[in-house]
């Protein structure tokens, strides 16, 4: 039923009906001949021109609802709050993201194992080692071309007949080795990108510093109520029967609608699920081992490859070590992007040999000399 008007409406309804019944003008619905003249001078208290519908037909489908006002219609995302409105572009995703997206990108690392420190107090803290074996920039994703601003890194190697052609092409075009593990890290905006084939060593972060630690659990198979939850168990003894290990009830008949509810803690598959571990303090940086030791346990079994990056919930390292970095790699690696126009014009010119046919005689008598920008192959005999 739709709700009544307020006395002060009728009121204002009132005034209305006057000033129609001594204008002029004729009314749209006298000339629509909907009604006469006569009805409408001869009955004015029951003819209020402004509550004919104005359009066909009304409830919510038609803009018009009955449901209270709310108290509180933005208590979420309020722009009062430094929140920008929840749109679904991706400017304004970006925008949501800023605060929590690290400045710098993350490395891939195998986890080694764990052991202890001694500390001052004799005190001992476990830690975890972390391997980082070459470690190199593959890609940068920018805004403008995929919307967002990410790099991505490559661990280790991989032989080159377990890698299929598209891929061995992918990273022909950039000079880079097949990597045995490729991740992407996002970045909060451009300056967070890094030269294509550059080499990440651990001193890419410093001791005292925090970071996350993200990597997939170990796999535990299909688990009970009380492994996989916690759940205490039923009684030992007291008449119970072979059900001291059992989750109990699942559901009720009538309250829940006969039905197990959506999300019920139950028996089923265990670990094997990705899992971050944040704040974790550096406690060593040593290039010449190629490890990065950080306080705590890290999700994953020895060998796994887990990522590591600056922590979102903290302070980012000072700028002064961010610049120094940067410039340390530029040292180290003052060729890398005459390298990579290098390694992107030499991979157009064997993707031509390879459409000629000329491939294979490229492979089995190598390359020999460039005449004119091209390749020469020496013709086999």
């Amino acid at each position: 039923m739709a709700p009544r008007l307020p006395a002060r409406c009728w009121r204002q309804l009132s005034l209305v009906e006057r000033s129609a019944i001594h204008t002029t003008t004729a009314s749209p619905l006298l000339l629509a001949g909907r009604i006469t003249p006569t009805t409408a001078s001869s009955s004015p208290s029951t003819f209020f021109p402004s509550l004919l519908p104005q359009i066909t037909k009304r409830g919510v489908k038609y803009g018009w609802s009955t449901l209270p006002k709310r108290s509180r219609p933005t208590r979420f995302n309020q722009v009062t709050q430094g929140l920008p409105a929840p749109t679904s572009g991706p400017a304004a995703a970006l925008k949501r993201r800023e605060k929590t997206t690290p400045l710098r990108t993350g490395v891939l690392a195998v986890k080694k194992g764990m052991t202890v420190f001694m500390g001052r107090t004799g005190a001992r803290i476990p830690c975890t080692v972390l391997q980082l074996d070459r470690v190199q920039i593959v890609a940068n994703k920018t805004r403008a071309k995929n919307g967002y601003w990410a790099v991505q890194v490559g661990l280790g190697e991989r032989r080159a007949e377990n890698v299929g052609a598209p891929q061995l092409g992918y990273y022909e075009a950039k000079g880079i080795p097949p990597k045995q593990t490729l991740a992407e890290f996002k970045v909060h905006n451009q300056d967070g990108l890094l030269p294509v084939g550059v080499q990440l060593l651990p001193d890419w972060f410093h001791v005292g510093q925090v970071v996350d630690v993200r990597g997939i659990t170990r796999g535990m198979g299909f688990a009970g109520g009380m492994k996989r939850h916690g759940f205490s168990g039923q009684g030992a003894s007291h008449g119970n029967s072979k059900n001291h290990r059992t989750v109990g009830s699942v559901g009720g008949s009538q309250g829940s609608g006969s039905r197990v509810l959506p999300g019920k803690k139950m028996p089923g598959r265990m670990g094997a699920q990705q899992h971050t571990v944040q704040n974790l303090p550096v406690l060593m940086v040593d290039n010449e081992l190629g490890i990065v030791v950080v306080k705590g346990a890290v999700a994953g079994h020895k060998g796994a490859v887990v990522k590591v990056q600056d922590a979102v919930k903290k302070a980012p390292p000072p700028e002064e070590f961010v610049e120094a970095t940067k410039k340390l790699i530029n040292e180290r690696f003052p060729d890398a992007e005459e390298t990579l126009q290098a390694a992107r014009k030499l991979h157009l010119e064997l993707k031509d040999a390879r459409r000629q046919g000329l491939i294979d005689s490229l492979i089995k008598n190598g390359l020999t000399e460039k005449v004119d920008g091209k390749v020469a192959v020496e013709a086999s005999a």
